[in-house]
C-alpha cells in the first residue's frame, strides 16, 4: 500500500503459513521492523510535522498488521495513539479509515483513538474543534470508540457527556460547572447583543475573553458588528503568533495603538515564539510583502530569519536551481496564497541554501546565474538579487552549474524548453538524487519521477522543506520500500 509516496512492506510472501492458511507472524521477515515503522511515523508527526501522512500511515500500519494477523512489535493501539497530537486528528483518522476501509472500525483502532481522546479533549479544544463543519464531531467519536474518562481527570466525564449532548441535543446542552472555560463562554454567549461590545471596552475585558476561550474569529461573529480598535486590542493578548501575523493589515485598518502594536511586534519576532509555532519562511514573506505599514517590516524580517531554524540543514554539497522565467511571475502559488510562484521558489531555494552545509544557489530562465549569499545574511536581502530571466532552459542550467554536487533541487513550473542534450535529470549521475518541485502541475514534466533517485513533487508548501531529509533518511534505515 502507498502512503505519501512510500509503500509499506506487504504481508504477501511471508514464509510458512499456519494451519489456517494465514502467514505465521512468529517467523515473519518483518520481525523487528514494526518498531522502526512506529518510530518513523512518530518522526513524521513530530519533527516532520506532516500531519496527514502520519495519520494515514498509522491507519495503514493497523490495516497491514490486521491482514497479516501480526502480534509482534508495537501494538496497533500504541501507534495510533502516538500520531494523534491535535484534538481534531481522531476525527481525521476515522474519516480516512471509513472512506478507505469501510465503516467497520477494528478494536485496536478504537482503543488507540480512545487513548488520544482522553489525552487531548478539554473544554478549550471542544470550543475550537467541535464545529458543525467537521465530518466527525466529538460526540460522534465518543459514541464510536466508547472512551472512558481519564482517572486522573475527574472533570472529564462531565465534559464527555456535554460533548455528546452538544451533538445530539444542542438546544438543551448545558456545559459542566466544573469547566471554567465552557462556563465563561456560555455566559458570554447568553449576553444580549447590545451589551456585548461593552465587554470588550471594559476594564478586564481582555481577560474575560481569554478565560472564555474566545478566538478572534469567534469574537467577530459574537459582536455581530465590525472588529474595531477596541475589539482587536481586547483579543490581541490571547491570539497566537500566526494569528497575529495574518491580521497585521486588520490591526492597521482598525487603528490599534502604538503600544499594542509594539507588543504584537515583540511577539511575532520573538525567537522562541517563532520556533514554537514551527512556521516556515513562506508565511513571513507573504506577510512582509502585504503588510500595510513600515512598523511591521523589521519584526517580520527578524521572524523570517528566526524561522530558518525550522528548515532542514542539508549535509554535503547541494545545487539549488530556482526558476525565474516569465511564466513564474504570472500566477499565485495557490488560491490561499498571495505569493507568486517566482517569489515562493526564490524563498524556498534561498532558505535551503542558507541552511545547507555547502550550497550553490542559481536562478535560471533563458540564461542562468549564480546568486551570491553569505551565511547568516538576511533572506530578504538575498531575494533582492533575483531577477526575471525570460524563457526556460532547465537543462542548460543544470549542465552549466552541476559540479559533482551530492544532490540537485529544482523549483520550477516545468514549462520545459526541449534540449537536444536531454532532460535536466539526465545531466546528473544516476546515483545523485534530483528533486523537482512543480509549482504549476503541468501533466508533462521535464523528467522521470519515482524511479531511483528521481523525485517530483506537485505544488510547494511548508512541508516541502522536510522532504529531502526524510527521503534520504529512508535510504539508510527507512522500513518501507519505494
Amino acid at each position: 500500500m502507498t502512503v505519501a509516496g512510500w509503500r509499506f512492506l506487504e504481508p504477501e510472501g511471508w514464509p510458512d503459513p499456519g494451519r489456517d492458511g494465514r502467514p505465521c507472524p512468529r517467523r515473519s521477515p518483518l520481525r523487528g521492523r514494526f518498531e522502526q515503522t512506529r518510530r518513523r511515523l512518530a518522526r513524521l508527526r513530530g519533527e516532520g510535522n506532516l500531519r496527514t501522512a502520519a495519520v494515514v500511515g498509522a491507519a495503514e500500519y493497523v490495516h497491514a498488521r490486521l491482514r497479516a494477523d501480526a502480534t509482534d512489535g508495537p501494538s496497533n493501539r500504541q501507534v495510533v495513539d502516538s500520531v494523534l497530537q491535535r484534538p481534531d486528528e481522531p476525527g481525521e483518522l476515522l474519516a480516512y479509515w471509513t472512506a478507505t476501509h469501510g465503516r467497520n472500525v477494528p478494536k485496536p483502532l478504537k482503543r488507540g483513538i480512545a487513548d488520544a481522546v482522553r489525552r487531548l479533549y478539554s473544554g478549550k479544544s471542544l470550543l475550537k474543534y467541535d464545529t458543525a463543519s467537521r465530518g466527525y464531531r466529538f460526540g460522534d467519536i465518543l459514541n464510536l470508540v466508547h472512551a472512558a474518562p481519564d482517572p486522573g481527570k475527574p472533570w472529564q466525564g462531565e465534559l464527555f457527556q456535554y460533548a455528546l449532548d452538544r451533538r445530539h441535543h444542542p438546544d438543551t446542552a448545558v456545559p459542566p460547572a466544573s469547566d471554567r472555560v465552557l462556563t465563561a463562554h456560555r455566559e458570554l454567549m447568553t449576553l444580549p447583543v447590545e451589551e456585548r461590545r461593552a465587554v470588550v471596552t471594559s476594564e478586564g475585558g481582555a481577560e474575560r475573553l481569554a478565560a472564555a476561550g474566545m478566538t478572534w474569529e469567534a469574537l467577530a461573529g459574537w459582536l455581530q458588528g465590525p472588529m474595531d480598535k477596541a475589539a482587536w486590542e481586547a483579543v490581541i493578548p490571547s491570539m497566537g503568533p500566526m494569528a497575529l501575523v495574518r491580521n497585521l493589515r486588520n490591526f492597521d485598518e482598525a487603528g490599534v495603538s502604538d503600544e499594542v502594536a509594539a507588543q504584537v511586534a515583540a511577539r511575532i519576532s520573538d525567537p522562541a515564539e517563532v520556533a514554537r509555532s514551527r512556521q516556515f519562511p513562506f508565511r513571513y514573506l507573504a506577510a512582509y510583502q502585504h503588510a500595510p505599514s513600515l512598523r511591521w517590516a523589521y519584526p517580520l524580517e527578524q521572524a523570517l530569519g528566526h524561522s530558518l531554524v525550522n528548515v532542514p540543514a542539508l549535509p554535503g554539497r547541494t545545487l539549488v536551481l530556482v526558476d525565474r522565467s516569465g511564466s513564474m511571475f504570472y500566477s499565485r502559488l495557490s488560491d490561499r496564497s498571495d505569493l507568486n510562484r517566482a517569489d515562493a521558489a526564490a524563498i524556498f531555494g534561498t532558505a535551503l541554501a542558507l541552511r545547507a552545509a555547502d550550497a550553490d544557489l542559481v536562478e535560471f530562465g533563458t540564461t542562468s546565474n549564480r546568486v551570491d549569499f553569505r551565511k547568516g545574511e538576511s533572506v530578504l536581502k538575498v531575494l533582492e538579487r533575483f531577477g526575471d530571466l525570460g524563457g526556460t532552459d532547465t537543462t542548460g542550467a543544470v549542465r552549466k552549474h552541476y559540479r559533482k554536487h551530492d544532490r540537485v533541487l529544482i523549483v520550477t513550473d516545468e514549462q520545459y524548453a526541449f534540449s537536444h542534450h536531454g532532460s535536466p535529470a539526465e545531466q546528473v549521475p544516476a546515483d545523485v538524487p534530483v528533486y523537482t518541485w512543480n509549482l504549476a502541475g503541468y501533466r508533462v514534466g521535464h523528467g522521470p519521477s519515482g524511479e531511483g533517485n528521481r523525485h517530483t513533487f506537485g505544488g510547494l508548501s511548508d512541508a516541502a522543506f522536510r522532504m529531502v531529509p526524510l527521503l534520504e533518511a529512508r535510504d539508510a534505515d527507512w522500513p518501507w520500500e519505494h
